[in-house]
């Protein structure tokens, strides 16, 4: 019988990339790979669990997937990531229809428990691997210089797990404690994915910048080497914890041309109040000293962030405090959340006491006033020059190519005969809604890109 896979990612771009390592290795098993799982011999369900709803996601796909197996007998299911370590032997009780639950840790190991899978076994692997040392190249040898690569993109994990604690977040639960990779290591696959045609390389890590791999090498170091390969003409990272930011790091943001003027830096909310329920280890005022230094050496830096609404005893002082942010920073890009209650965690144990309905509405206020503060940052950036990595055809119209500006806005470019992998230079000529338009500069444009200038607000 055809061997097909079908896995269904739910959550982070770390859950992303692991689920490309585990396409990888079903190649290595003969697996061809299928969008459609009612065709698969295997599907596999890599989880999330930092938020309620990812996780009901899950269990309602499982709920489809039983009318497949119903229909294929010999269909493997498995659950994998952070819902599959959170639940463990749990999920295999609940779910008959799932063969194997394996969490972050295992997903090396799909030979042999697909082995065992096929023996008549239920497989049940949660174990960590061995976290004797802060520095642990969790990519076996071999896979090191086979990446992940989508189009122009290539992604390379530094770091797994935190050690933050955070009262909200269930990763140190489901990722387990913090690991570095040796600075050679991830720099040898970096190489490897450069050679092989990525134009940007994303750095990953639940915490990237506690990057830590001996006295004296830490984040700045590695960034800085990876910033000196040749032919890399971007660099990324995420997500970066406010704490662990320094001015450092925004110096050598400014020093770097390939290295892309966007941080997203989560500052989950205004009220240092609830910021030390949360256990964040840093002020509201911290969080603002450190994007005034960042844009004062790069005016034209764009910021995005992520935030919680709804946490316990949140009162509507606290809240205006969030919008309060806003209004100051004006990000560029904002992820909110209402509150939900994570196993385990100790924000679990206080009493989850902001009505569903009053989330709801928090959460509405702060999409409404972020959709303006979109809105007139996008109309700020017409006229501008963007530096644009293309990436992509765009899927309408055949005179058009899409990319992203050094700052991550999505653009869609007219003009020229261009090409996937190209970085060139785009006069900014309108927007809709979330995506910029604009028209490819001629080569000898002498104009520099520029973008609207920082000015703190506390208007409404």
């Amino acid at each position: 019988m055809d061997k097909k896979a079908h896995i269904k990612t739910f959550g982070c771009q770390m859950n992303e990339h692991d689920s490309f390592r585990m396409m990888e290795i079903l190649r290595q098993e003969g697996y061809e790979f299928t969008d459609h799982p009612e065709e698969a011999t295997l599907i596999l369900l890599n989880t999330c669990s930092v938020r309620h709803n990812p996780e009901n996601k899950v269990y309602s796909y499982l709920g489809a997937a039983r009318t497949w197996k119903r229909a294929h007998p010999g269909l493997i299911i498995g659950v994998a990531g952070c819902v599959a370590q959170q639940e463990g032997e749990r999920l295999l009780a609940r779910e008959k229809t799932v063969d194997m639950v394996f969490g972050p840790d295992n997903y090396f190991r799909l030979p042999e428990m697909l082995a065992a899978v096929r023996r008549g076994e239920r497989v049940c692997e949660t174990k960590w691997l061995p976290r004797t040392r802060r520095i642990q190249n969790f990519i076996p040898e071999e896979w090191v210089e086979r990446g992940h690569v989508e189009g122009v993109k290539a992604y390379v994990a530094i770091t797994k797990g935190c050690n933050n604690l955070c009262t909200f977040c269930i990763v140190p639960h489901t990722r387990g404690r913090e690991v570095s990779r040796e600075p050679g290591n991830i720099l040898r696959e970096a190489r490897s994915l450069v050679e092989g045609g990525a134009k940007e390389i994303w750095l990953l890590g639940q915490n990237v910048n506690s990057y830590r791999a001996g006295d004296g090498y830490r984040f700045p170091e590695l960034l800085d080497a990876v910033s000196q390969i040749e032919g890399l003409l971007r660099i990324r990272f995420t997500s970066p914890h406010p704490k662990d930011w320094n001015n450092r790091l925004s110096d050598l943001m400014a020093e770097r041309r390939n290295i892309c003027k966007h941080l997203h830096l989560p500052f989950q909310a205004g009220s240092d109040r609830i910021l030390k329920l949360m256990r964040r280890n840093h002020t509201l005022a911290d969080y603002l000293e450190k994007i005034h230094y960042l844009r004062r050496v790069i005016p034209h830096v764009e910021v995005s962030t992520d935030l919680i609404v709804g946490f316990p005893t949140e009162s509507e002082t606290d809240f205006e405090q969030t919008l309060h942010a806003l209004k100051t920073v004006r990000f560029s890009q904002v992820f909110p959340f209402k509150y939900s209650p994570r196993p385990g965690t100790p924000a679990a144990e206080m009493p989850d006491d902001v009505p569903r309905e009053v989330k709801e509405e928090r959460l509405a206020r702060v999409i409404a006033l972020q959709d303006r503060i979109n809105e007139e940052s996008q109309r700020a950036l017409c006229g501008s020059v963007q530096e644009v990595l293309i990436d992509g055809a765009h899927p309408r119209d055949s005179a058009l190519m899409n990319g992203r500006t050094d700052g991550y806005r999505a653009i869609s470019v007219r003009g020229g005969a261009l090409e996937v992998g190209e970085l060139v230079r785009v006069r900014v000529t309108g927007h809709r809604g979330h995506w910029l338009e604009g028209t490819l500069l001629p080569e000898q444009a002498e104009e520099t890109a520029c973008a609207p200038q920082f000015t703190p607000s506390d208007a409404a």
